[in-house]
């Protein structure tokens, strides 16, 4: 039977209830929208790398789900993204990813645009580097699609693509970062062979490995200032 101090229970977990939705909220909203600011140059060259081919592996083993959360860790170790944040930042690029490993042809890769517009739009409201979100996105994407058409591209529009995304990114001359582009194309490469023979080996990953840290070192080095 209810009496006085039921009610006054039911009421007090219901207040409780409410602060702490609030609370949750507030800290969601403030996640999103608090200013932060990403200084691009100063990543970890070798945790990137690391994170690149577990994405890669992720990716081509179609599991979503490790890819996002790889995704989101390389946005807040690298990017100084929150930890809501992160994980819808991460979400824009994962579905973009996925979108574009369904498509058959351009008009369906495009489909993949959006969300790269949104995955860079959410970076560059944190960039130190006031790279034009657009270019950036398309670049991305352009680099995809060469990728997966390489029967039809000359040996170097891949790397040549690689690197025009960097340059914008970091604002720095195509030219410097060549050693990365090759570097990471030659990756890419071996990924592809060995799939196409039967399939990638754990050497072969190892091999992906030392030059995807090699890549991103290269990197680094040709985005510093001073």
């Amino acid at each position: 039977m209810s009496g006085p101090q039921g009610g006054s229970r039911k009421k007090l977990v219901l207040k409780i209830a409410l602060v702490v939705v609030a609370a949750i909220v507030g800290w969601v909203v403030y996640d999103l929208n608090a200013p932060r600011t990403a200084h691009l140059r100063e990543f970890d060259a070798d945790e990137v790398a690391r994170l690149d081919t577990a994405m890669w592996r992720s990716y081509y083993d179609k599991e979503r789900l490790r890819l996002f959360n790889q995704l989101s860790e390389l946005l807040r170790s690298q990017y100084n993204m929150p930890l809501v944040r992160s994980n819808l930042v991460a979400y824009y690029a994962a579905d973009a990813a996925f979108v574009f490993k369904r498509g058959k042809q351009r008009s369906d890769y495009e489909q993949a645009l959006p969300a790269l517009i949104k995955f860079y739009e959410s970076v560059r409201q944190m960039s130190d580097i006031p790279f034009d979100v657009n270019r950036a996105a398309q670049l991305e994407l352009e680099w995809w699609i060469i990728h997966r058409e390489r029967s039809k591209h000359a040996p170097g529009d891949l790397s040549r693509a690689l690197a025009e995304l960097q340059a914008e990114v970091y604002r720095v001359p195509v030219e410097k970062l060549t050693e990365h582009a090759d570097l990471r194309a030659e990756a890419m490469t071996i990924r592809d062979t060995k799939a196409e023979q039967g399939g990638v080996t754990e050497a072969d990953w190892a091999r992906i490995d030392e030059l995807l840290h090699r890549s991103w070192r290269s990197l680094k080095l040709a985005v510093k200032i001073g």
